[in-house]
Formats: C-alpha cells, structure tokens, sequence
C-alpha cells in the first residue's frame, strides 16, 4: 500500500523542508480537518497540502494529511481503506446531528434497555448495509453540502447508500452510554450508526464520543500529536 509515498509516523524527525508523503496526524477535538490542514500547511511552509478522510469537529485520531502535490493525488488510495473507530452511543436522546454538537430533539427513558435487547439489535448492523447518511453532513446533492441545507432549515430527502460493516461490538456500557467499537468501511457514517441503533431499541440515541484508531494499516499510536507535529516542523533546520 502506497509503497512510493513516505509515510512519516511519530518515529520520524519532522523539519523544515520536508519532502512529500503522508504524516500520520492524532487530530484533537474542537477543530475540523480542514483545521488541521492548515496548521500543517503553516508549520511546513507547504502550499499543496490536504487530507484522506474527514473527521467531525467532535471526534479525535488519526487523520492521513498529505503533503505536496505527488501525495495529494494518492488520497483515493487512502480513502477507500477500511476504518476502526471507538467510541459511545448515549441511548435515550436523538438530536439534529446525530451526535452531541446537535441540537436535542426527543428524549425518551432508557433505564429498561437490557445488554441483551442492545446485542439482539446490533446484528441488523453487521455486513452489508444500506445507511442513511445524517443531513448535517458533507455530501452534496444539487451541488451543494447537505449540512448548508439542513442550517437553513430545508427539507432534504436522502438516499440510502450501501456501506459494509465488518464488526459492530459493545466494549462497555455505563448506564445509557454504550461504548463500542466499529470496523467499517469507506463512506460508513458512525453517527448514523448510533441513531439507527437508538431507534432500533426505541428509545433514540447519539454518538457522544468517537476516535478513529486505524486507517487500513495505519494505526493512531503512530501517529503525531498536533501541536507536537507543529512545534518540531518550525524549528531551525
């Protein structure tokens, strides 16, 4: 895989100039990938930079930023690798977005929801699925993003789309939050997840956390720290 790009992981020294490849980046929360662009873009002095794979404002992990022309036009290589992601479903309310930067819009009592009635409805969710994407999300339709729809307050009929769910796993639970843990494929909406799998007990749910772990064989844990990434690629050459 991409065996004529440089991969640059934590173990690598990072300065000023530096040649193209793909710098595997630990993205924090609180700052939208494009974000994360352009602080390496800064630090590196690099104009053609971008990214394989967008990550909401809300989640952390690895996100593959590639630099320079030659590994901007690998991203498709990237993109189409399977995905694992962690993190936790709170059942009981639904909200705009799926997750928790949306607003609520109902809220139902969950305390009845056994671990076994949440294990009997993840099954629907394994495979081969069709999933509705959320419309606070980055698709276009009509040649614009569903999310500038959806803040003007538009209707927007969405269409199912196949995705594959490789595992779909409950690794704790703590009251309504249900921690989990997701192997998927490109295009799979995670947030979607959580609100099929709340409507599916009846009680309605939302992704409440979420980090991306693994990107085909990229793993986070070799990834760089942001700010880490940033500081070392300004120092003196």
């Amino acid at each position: 895989m991409a065996d004529d790009l440089r991969i640059v992981t934590s173990r690598d020294p990072v300065a000023r100039p530096i040649k193209p490849g793909a710098l595997l980046v630990d993205k924090p929360g609180g700052i939208t990938s494009f974000g994360v662009v352009k602080k390496v873009r800064w630090a590196l002095g690099v104009k053609k930079v971008g990214h394989a794979g967008t990550l909401d404002p809300m989640a952390t992990g690895l996100l593959i930023v590639l630099v320079g022309r030659d590994a901007t036009r690998q991203q498709d290589r990237f993109m189409g690798l399977p995905k694992v992601y962690t993190g936790t479903v709170r059942l009981g309310q639904t909200t705009t977005t799926y997750d928790a930067e949306g607003d609520v819009e109902t809220e139902a009592d969950a305390s009845g929801v056994t671990d076994a009635a949440v294990e009997a409805a993840l099954g629907a969710f394994r495979g081969e699925i069709e999933q509705r994407p959320p419309v606070f999300s980055a698709i276009k339709k009509g040649g614009e993003r569903l999310y500038k729809k959806a803040r003007r307050g538009e209707a927007v009929e969405i269409e199912p789309r196949p995705t594959t769910v490789y595992s779909f796993e409950v690794t704790g639970r703590r009251g309504d939050d249900v921690d989990v843990r997701v192997e998927c494929s490109k295009g799979t909406y995670v947030r979607s997840l959580a609100h099929d799998l709340g409507q599916a007990l009846g009680v309605g749910g939302h992704l409440v956390a979420l980090r991306r772990e693994a990107i085909g064989p990229f793993e986070v844990s070799e990834a760089f720290e942001l700010d880490a990434l940033v500081e070392a690629a300004r120092l003196p050459a």
